[in-house]
């Protein structure tokens, strides 16, 4: 099949949905299709085109941004090429533009799918609930254009307000999640960099510092922690400075960081790629994810996690609930309660072998590869359902 994925952001941009963009466009080459990406070149510095590991990639100019959204005058004339060039039209949400694709996907009888990553909450104020409202208003359209919305889990879909409406469209995929192997050695060596001084216990964070993602609450429920743990230490995975649209909550949060790194109680690791972030899982005690708003669904890195047998404590969010309720492999705090978070860190802490749980399991249920069937199965029925074949 040819198969055109299309969203705002993707690699090197680095969150959960470009993460999981890439996984499942490489995995689908590994299948034996052909897939092109259209995304925007959200720096100047990106090539307009390039193919890295079989898959194609086109980015769109911007002319400007308005928030975390793009603005690219060509998008739409270079989409309708590609529509035209490729057999099923694979859309990842949030996104602006998607509406207008899918849309030209119907009129083409090119079957678009949408899988929908998670709402779209920016932080307050009177333009960004603009921006909200006009985001949500092209997702819905571009929902009504699509003949199936994927989403992580059931239980998610159940709790959106979003996928509730479409509910006689929805198909639940578990996301693509791996990590390469890594050596003792290499795990080893990593721990001189994340925790030089050998403190322990040590409370990992992957994620970007952004509103959604609390870590407000985890540094609330800190000193609950460390009244137990003096020597804890909390290690950030990810951008923690000049993140889209974060800037004031960076300077918010900032002084308090700050007095911890200071203090040795907190280090910043910066984005790290696959083979760091195989090293980072088992170096940590327990991962943190106190997310605080279904902008998370899911949390991919609470699975990467329970994969090098590392507990997790998460959000009473739905779906970012299920991979602790689903393997037992942790604990769940109310949403931005810094009091509860501290009650099931210290749980966790005081006795990880209650939380081993079976991680050669957890690798095997969201393999890149499992997805990537699922995706193809999909695609394959819509085709004929279309009566356009393979």
């Amino acid at each position: 099949m040819r198969i055109l994925s299309v969203l705002t952001y993707y690699r090197p941009h680095t969150s959960g949905l470009t993460i999981y963009a890439e996984r499942l466009a490489r995995a689908l080459v590994g299948r034996g299709h052909q897939v092109t990406v259209l995304t925007s070149r959200f720096t100047p510095a990106l090539p307009r085109e390039e193919v890295e590991h079989g898959v194609r990639i086109v980015r769109v100019p911007v002319l400007f941004r308005v928030s975390k959204g793009v603005i690219m005058p060509t998008f739409g004339a270079i989409a309708t090429r590609l529509v035209c060039q490729h057999q099923v039209i694979h859309l990842h949400l949030p996104q602006l533009d998607a509406a207008g694709v899918a849309l030209r996907g119907r009129v083409l009888r090119r079957p678009p799918v949408v899988t929908y990553h998670c709402d779209l909450t920016l932080p307050p104020g009177l333009f960004n609930r603009v921006v909200n409202q006009v985001v949500h208003l092209m997702n819905h359209l571009a929902a009504r254009a699509a003949l199936r919305l994927v989403t992580y889990t059931a239980d998610y879909a159940a709790g959106s307000p979003f996928l509730s409406r479409w509910a006689d469209k929805v198909e639940v995929i578990p996301p693509p999640i791996e990590l390469p192997e890594v050596t003792p050695a290499e795990v080893t060596r990593f721990a001189a960099r994340c925790n030089p001084q050998g403190r322990r216990p040590v409370i990992g964070m992957a994620a970007r510092l952004a509103a959604e993602k609390g870590v407000e609450v985890l540094l609330e429920a800190l000193p609950a922690v460390l009244e137990q743990h003096p020597e804890a230490t909390v290690v950030f995975a990810g951008q923690h400075q000049n993140v889209l649209g974060e800037v004031s909550y960076w300077q918010r949060l900032a002084p308090t960081l700050e007095r911890l790194s200071s203090a040795g109680r907190w280090r910043f690791l910066g984005v790290l790629d696959p083979a760091e972030m195989a090293a980072f899982y088992p170096n940590l005690d327990v991962l943190v994810v106190p997310s605080l708003n279904a902008t998370e669904s899911f949390g991919m890195v609470q699975i990467e996690a329970m994969m090098r047998g590392t507990p997790v404590v998460a959000s009473d969010l739905p779906g970012v609930r299920q991979p602790v309720q689903h393997t037992g492999m942790g604990r769940i705090a109310v949403v931005g309660d810094a009091r509860s978070l501290a009650q099931a860190l210290l749980e966790v802490l005081g006795d990880r072998k209650r939380f081993a749980g079976n991680p050669q399991g957890v690798a095997a249920a969201f393999t890149p590869d499992a997805c990537a069937r699922a995706y193809e199965a999909l695609f394959e029925s819509l085709l004929l359902e279309m009566g356009r074949g393979r």
